[in-house]
């Protein structure tokens, strides 16, 4: 496994990042693989901590792929647009970009970081219509001091990049690939109506189904670490598969800090 000296950092805000397992618990990812495989990309804390030769990112949300492919092929013009953003930037300007199709693909990439960093709490929600809907939020910078772009985008052209369901990016790990699988959960309800709360976010069905499509990567050689709610399904769903791993992580997305606090996951090592 090659690995940058200096690795890229996340650029997006995302509910259920995993920034934190990686600075709390970096000791899970020490393993060899030739190939990374996510299919469950989100912010690409893990992507871009590991820093792989050669990955496969996956995200249903086609927008945050979009994002990646046109950071990976044109950062500059990315770049440019949110440069434009940051200058305009107002209540007003937020809402009428949030409202506005762009056809370019860094523009859309654009107005997809720009929304991200300045809409509330960096929530991603859309409406039936499946139009972007979250308020503005109270920060108001889109250049980040911390930005690189261009290391962003070199370290993007390790991968290939896909917005497809999760199923046929774990069909296609083999011996020598490692897959971090961090499929969408909440566990602000581990005791009370988990499946409830869940099955709009990725259902049962959905669980069932990634447990066996990595089941089946697993018995082909490939290495797996799936993190999780702490919850009595998941533990009895992968009971005898892998090592459980109880981690604990901070919830900062609840709009009342009374409501933040400490909540348990799992962690599924299987290598």
């Amino acid at each position: 496994m090659e690995k940058e000296t200096q690795t890229s950092q996340p650029f997006l805000k995302w509910a259920g990042g995993k920034r934190w397992l990686i600075e709390k618990y970096p000791h899970l990812f020490k393993t060899e693989y030739k190939r990374l495989i996510e299919p469950f990309v989100g912010s690409g804390a893990v992507f871009f901590f590991l820093s792989p030769a050669r990955a496969i990112l996956n995200d249903s949300n086609t927008d945050l792929i979009n994002t990646y492919i046109s950071i990976k092929e044109d950062w500059k013009s990315v770049l440019k647009n949110l440069q434009k953003h940051q200058r305009n930037h107002s209540k007003e300007y937020y809402y009428t970009i949030r409202d506005r199709e762009y056809v370019s693909r860094s523009a859309m990439a654009a107005k997809f970081i720009y929304l991200n960093r300045t809409c509330w709490n960096g929530l991603y929600r859309v409406n039936a219509k499946g139009s972007f809907n979250v308020p503005i939020g109270t920060r108001s910078s889109v250049i980040l001091g911390n930005d690189d772009f261009e290391k962003v985008s070199n370290t993007l052209r390790k991968a290939k990049l896909f917005s497809n369901d999760f199923s046929k990016v774990i069909k296609d790990a083999k011996y020598g690939d490692f897959i971090f699988a961090d499929p969408p959960y909440t566990v602000k309800h581990n005791n009370n109506g988990f499946i409830k709360y869940n099955e709009s976010l990725f259902s049962w069905e959905d669980q069932l189904r990634l447990k066996e499509d990595l089941q089946s990567a697993v018995k082909r050689g490939a290495k797996a670490l799936i993190t999780n709610a702490f919850h009595p399904s998941i533990k009895e769903l992968y009971k005898g598969f892998g090592e459980q791993i109880k981690i604990i992580r901070p919830s900062r997305i609840a709009a009342n800090a009374s409501a933040r606090g400490y909540y348990e996951e799992v962690a599924i090592k299987c290598y």
